[in-house]
């Protein structure tokens, strides 16, 4: 009987040993699935609407290529790791059409149904203004990618957000320094901006630019019709008989190419010299109705300003390989995006022993980096190391051969074009952008 109780004792404790051990590759096997388990990245942009077409599929264009040639270790260095410090990166792609309090929708299903790990996307300032104090709520890893409004830290400070393109005042200023360069004797000017946070930001800081970097010069008109409005002729007249010497446009979207199609045939180009910051998006889709001496922007130096390095070369390549034309400035800034992540991710695998980093480690390795992309090497000082600067890159339309190209190129460094940190940029403006 005590024999009897004692093999039940020994064969319990067995069991006990057994069921801990169990236990204990229970407990393990997650953290082993953890570490290779794929990273979930939501990508957002827009894949309906009229920033579908010059905007948004270029940048999921540029998200799947991208994210592809991750997984596969077909980077140049020093991203040729595959995926993000060899995890594979899964994608789920949003379209970002709707108003804001759907995109705050979407992104909560991102991060509380979808189980993504890091969220990058958004081109509307709008959006990015109400996605920004979601993201800390959830604390989720999030990057803004194009959208250009100042105000996002600016205004606010957060932990889980970072934005890897410059924003607009290096747009605006960029644009105020080119028209001062090539048109001296300029004294008028009016605008065409879209009346949300980008157009009233983006005209704020290139009206202010422009009286002070020219004394005495002043504004004729500024016209700001509804975002998406489509038709300008009430608002094109007004420019025409403004008497404008430049007239400044932040249009986007399909919003630039219908102002574009129709300002063109009424003779506005011709008058004035017209300066549109993100013309590089239209340019070679309307070449044929642009005219030569048009002054665009890429928001930076990117598509025909983007510099001769390798991983600009590999980029270009592979997407006009694939798509048959060549990346707009969208697709840089969303490749961009996605390299910023992967460097900020391995830095701190690496800090990390080699292990799986967990969020805190990204967003530290992320604060004030640089990390180099097509565009160059991409720095994030402002914002306490979550906004990123670039110089500012113009150029004139010039049709050759049928083709179109861009000439008398100026480039303003970022540090030109860009706030100190803490300062806002209306401020800096008025104080005269001191550096």
């Amino acid at each position: 009987m005590n024999h009897e109780n004692g093999g039940e004792s020994y064969m319990a404790i067995n069991t006990k040993i057994a069921a801990a051990v169990a236990a204990g590759f229970l407990v393990a096997a997650p953290l082993a699935q953890a570490q290779d388990a794929p990273v979930k990245i939501g990508v957002v942009t827009f894949l309906s609407g009229p920033a579908a077409g010059p905007f948004g599929v270029p940048s999921r264009n540029a998200a799947e290529l991208t994210i592809e040639m991750l997984n596969n270790g077909k980077v140049p260095a020093p991203y040729q790791q595959k995926g993000l410090g060899g995890a594979k990166i899964e994608m789920t792609l949003i379209d970002e059409a709707g108003s804001s309090t759907v995109q705050v929708t979407e992104f909560r299903n991102l991060v509380q149904r979808a189980g993504v790990d890091v969220v990058v996307g958004y081109i509307s300032s709008g959006n990015c203004l109400a996605i920004a104090p979601v993201a800390e709520e959830l604390k989720k890893l999030t990057v803004f990618f194009d959208c250009g409004t100042p105000r996002i830290f600016e205004d606010n400070s957060y932990k889980y957000v970072f934005r890897t393109a410059a924003h607009a005042t290096s747009d605006s200023v960029g644009a105020a320094l080119y028209a001062k360069a090539v048109k001296p004797n300029a004294k008028k000017f009016g605008g065409i901006n879209q009346n949300y946070a980008w157009g009233q930001d983006s005209w704020g800081d290139f009206s202010a630019a422009m009286q002070l970097l020219v004394p005495g010069s002043s504004v004729t008109t500024s016209q700001m019709p509804k975002l998406f409005a489509g038709q300008y002729g009430a608002e094109i007249s007004a420019l025409l008989t403004s008497g404008s010497d430049v007239i400044h446009s932040s249009f986007w979207d399909g919003d630039l190419e219908a102002f574009i199609l129709q300002a063109g045939p009424r003779g506005l180009f011709k008058k004035s010299a017209v300066i549109l910051t993100t013309g590089e998006t239209a340019m070679f889709k309307l070449a044929k109705q642009i005219p030569d001496g048009t002054i665009i922007g890429a928001r930076g130096p990117y598509g025909v300003f983007a510099p001769d390095n390798e991983l600009n070369r590999w980029y270009r390549k592979e997407f006009e390989d694939r798509y048959s034309v060549p990346p707009n400035y969208a697709s840089y800034q969303m490749t961009q995006a996605i390299l910023g992540v992967k460097a900020a991710w391995e830095k701190a695998q690496a800090a990390n022993g080699g292990k799986r980093p967990d969020i805190d480690q990204v967003i530290a390795a992320f604060e004030n980096s640089t990390f180099p992309s097509p565009a160059g090497d991409i720095r994030m000082p402002l914002g306490k190391g979550h906004q990123a600067v670039t110089e500012s890159v113009y150029g004139m339309t010039k049709v050759v051969n049928g083709q179109m190209t861009v000439t008398n190129v100026k480039r303003f460094p970022a540090d030109q074009v860009n706030p100190p940190e803490g300062v806002k940029s209306t401020d800096w403006i008025k104080g005269g952008m001191k550096k």
